[in-house]
Order: structure tokens, then C-alpha cells, then sequence
């Protein structure tokens, strides 16, 4: 079963359960997939619903961030329910630790040295690590592997 598929199946199981919560977040997931096939004309795989989910994820907390400044306490919860249903769409993600190891590998692998190879390193990460790992902490173990 593909991931779209689960994600639709969860959509009716929200329904039957009449849990409106989920099943607004799993909505607007949906729609978002949606837009996106029709945009592009294609058929979303399992990576490429991946990234939106985890776009959909900064997103949320994006928006936390901004209503905790506002002290809008009742808006926080709802984008915090609504991240928390997102997340289990996700794989599970990689630790500091991990994140430090595949990106060492990667430099190792693409021979980069100094700050220049910045961004060739960042693309090849986002291309292995895309979905698994936040893409913040990835850029700053890149840094870090890079002024070694």
C-alpha cells in the first residue's frame, strides 16, 4: 500500500470516527497532494509525498513559533495537533549522531573541501537524507564536516 493510499485510508477512518481534529489535518494534506498532481501533471510517489508532508511539518512549526510570540495559546494547540497527525506520515527520523555520520560519509564521497562545496554537499544530502532528517540540522553538520 502506498503512502497516499494509507493517508486516504486514515482520511476515512477519521471519518468514521468522527474525529474532526485529525480529520482536518488529514484533509489538508490531501488537498495538498492533490495540488500538487495537478500543478505538475504527475503522480506523487512515496518520496515525493514525503516532502510535502515534511513541508506541511516546518510549516506548523513556523506557525507554533509565531503564536507563541502572538500569546495565542488556543491557536499553538491546534497547529500542535495538527503537526503531531502529520509526523506519523514521516520515516522515523535520524539523531544528531546519525545525521553527523551520513553527512561525513557524503563528503568522504564527493571529495568536497571548504565552505565552496557547500552547496554541491547540501544537494547530494537533500537527495539522500530528504524526509529522514531535518534539513536545519543537516546543514549544520555540513558546516561543521566542511571546516574540518
Amino acid at each position: 500500500m502506498s503512502l497516499k493510499d494509507r493517508i486516504t485510508e486514515d482520511m476515512k477512518a477519521a471519518m468514521r470516527a468522527k474525529d474532526a481534529d485529525r480529520l482536518l489535518a488529514i484533509r489538508g494534506l490531501l488537498a495538498a497532494l492533490k495540488q500538487r498532481e495537478v500543478d505538475e501533471r504527475i503522480v506523487l510517489d512515496d518520496a515525493a509525498v514525503v516532502a510535502i508532508v515534511d513541508k506541511l511539518v516546518k510549516q506548523r512549526k513556523d506557525s507554533i513559533a509565531a503564536f507563541e510570540q502572538g500569546g495565542r495559546a488556543d491557536l499553538v494547540a491546534k497547529e500542535a495537533a495538527e503537526m503531531t497527525v502529520l509526523e506519523a506520515y514521516l520515516p522515523q527520523r535520524l539523531s544528531a549522531a546519525e545525521v553527523a555520520a551520513e553527512v561525513a560519509a557524503l563528503v568522504a564521497e564527493l571529495g568536497a573541501s571548504g565552505p565552496g562545496d557547500m552547496g554541491r554537499v547540501m544537494a547530494a544530502a537533500k537527495a539522500r537524507l530528504g524526509g529522514r532528517a531535518e534539513m536545519g540540522l543537516v546543514s549544520g553538520a555540513v558546516k561543521q564536516a566542511l571546516s574540518k
